[in-house]
């Protein structure tokens, strides 16, 4: 079963921002998730976070959200580690 990607305004602006190298992999691991969606480990943040899952991209870290009755994946952040917990 495929989720369809869902980028926020500020994901795309983030995506924009990194290299194209770093973007294309990080736009890579996305469609792999949207495609294996039901056999993978979701790592869940916690505190504010609640709700908010995070896939690893060497340095980089994508915060998505599921919204399974319009199976999508909404993402809303992709940025370097260092910077995207500070939001």
């Amino acid at each position: 079963m495929t989720y369809e990607i869902r980028l926020t305004p500020g994901a795309e602006a983030d995506i924009r921002r990194l290299d194209p190298v770093i973007a294309r992999r990080v736009i890579s691991k996305l469609q792999w998730l949207a495609e294996n969606i039901e056999t993978v480990r979701h790592e869940a943040l916690g505190a504010a976070w609640q709700g908010v899952f995070k896939l690893r991209v060497g340095d980089y870290r994508t915060l998505y959200t599921l919204d399974a009755p319009s199976r999508q994946i909404v993402v809303h952040f992709a940025r370097n580690r260092r910077e995207v917990y500070k939001l």
